[in-house]
């Protein structure tokens, strides 16, 4: 018997014991469906596409409002990594928006999950949430490698595997194709920035939380120059971050030490560098009993959104409102995680 339904069988148990007799039934039909779903393809069918380990996909725990978390591994091209997946409780049976949510430096996916509080807000909205871990063996701080032009390309690297992962968990748990998002958190911001440049086609929107701007980095040297730096340190044309225009949010603190606030707005030129000017829409406030806050919009003529910045008075190198057990945490406001998931919920979807 393999591990995957051994792990099946005996959560599968433990809801008997309970008497969710119903629930328990559905996680064994579950375990027998994996289990014919073993066989792997070869290596060549490997390199060409992206493969799930089903012996490896695996229900972990099943919450309380009934979503299940998922463990699994990953093989596209050269590329292989673990992943966890959040898929809340199905009410209506109509494909929901999915979330990829990619951790900074010395993060993995757990950590972010529990920083984020996204597995939370899915119970909430209804969103199924991807979290890929990087594995240390290709960057032994378990950064993603954002800054290296052999991982931003459409047909191998950390971009292909994750976007390839993206489009088979979106088939495998009914995600709409139309509703994909991508968000991350320093150097996962800089690396789901790269997903949203070389894949516009399948992400309708993309969130940075304190990260890079697409394209300027060519090695570690010039990723920490623009770092702490920012851009103009770097010199070069600031590349297009789409020509269809993929839609945009930035979270970023005024007072952050790892990354130059400056990016920020780099960022937002970048995501508007293939439109006309924008009508520009400003705010100011104070999150309840949080940070105060510049709130900067982006709209077409039309009033379609096409960026929106938020920069925080004092903030430094955090998730902001996120859950002070995460590493990398400003628990204070505003809330990074609704703004946004209202962001993306809100975008229209891509054609």
């Amino acid at each position: 018997m393999n591990e995957t339904l051994k792990a099946i069988l005996a959560e599968a148990m433990h809801l008997g014991r309970d008497g969710r007799f119903t629930e328990a039934t559905a996680l064994i039909q579950r375990g027998l469906h994996l289990t014919r779903d073993t066989v792997r393809p070869d290596a060549a069918t490997a390199d060409r596409h992206g493969v799930i380990d089903a012996d490896f996909e695996a229900i972990e725990d099943v919450g309380p409002a009934g979503g299940r978390s998922i463990h699994g591994h990953y093989t596209h091209g050269s590329e292989a990594r673990d992943y966890d997946l959040y898929v809340p409780a199905d009410t209506d049976g109509a494909p929901r928006p999915l979330i990829l949510m990619l951790h900074g430096c010395q993060q993995d996916a757990a950590d972010v999950a529990r920083l984020t509080r996204f597995n939370r807000l899915a119970d909430e909205l209804g969103f199924i949430v991807l979290y890929p871990s990087q594995s240390r063996t290709a960057n032994a701080t378990g950064c993603w490698n954002w800054f290296l032009p052999e991982h931003r390309r459409p047909d191998d690297g950390e971009a292909a595997l994750l976007a390839a992962l993206t489009r088979d968990i979106s088939v495998r748990h009914g995600a709409d194709p139309c509703r994909l998002y991508v968000a991350g958190l320093s150097a996962g911001g800089a690396m789901a920035l790269a997903l949203a440049a070389v894949y516009p086609e399948l992400f309708a929107a993309v969130g940075v939380h304190s990260g890079l701007p697409y394209g300027l980095a060519r090695d570690q040297m010039s990723a920490l120059t623009l770092m702490h730096q920012g851009p103009a340190a770097v010199g070069g044309q600031i590349p297009v971050l789409s020509e269809t225009g993929v839609p945009v949010i930035v979270f970023q603190g005024d007072a952050d030490l790892r990354v130059n606030p400056v990016n920020a707005s780099w960022i937002i030129e970048q995501a508007l560098s293939a439109d006309d000017e924008p009508r520009i829409e400003r705010e100011t406030g104070r999150a309840p009993g949080g940070l105060d806050y510049t709130r900067t919009r982006y709209l077409e003529m039309d009033g379609a959104i096409r960026a929106e910045l938020w920069m925080v008075q004092g903030g430094g190198h955090g998730w902001f409102g996120g859950d002070p057990a995460g590493s990398f945490a400003e628990p204070k406001g505003p809330d990074a995680s609704r703004e946004m998931l209202r962001f993306f919920l809100n975008c229209a979807p891509a054609a």
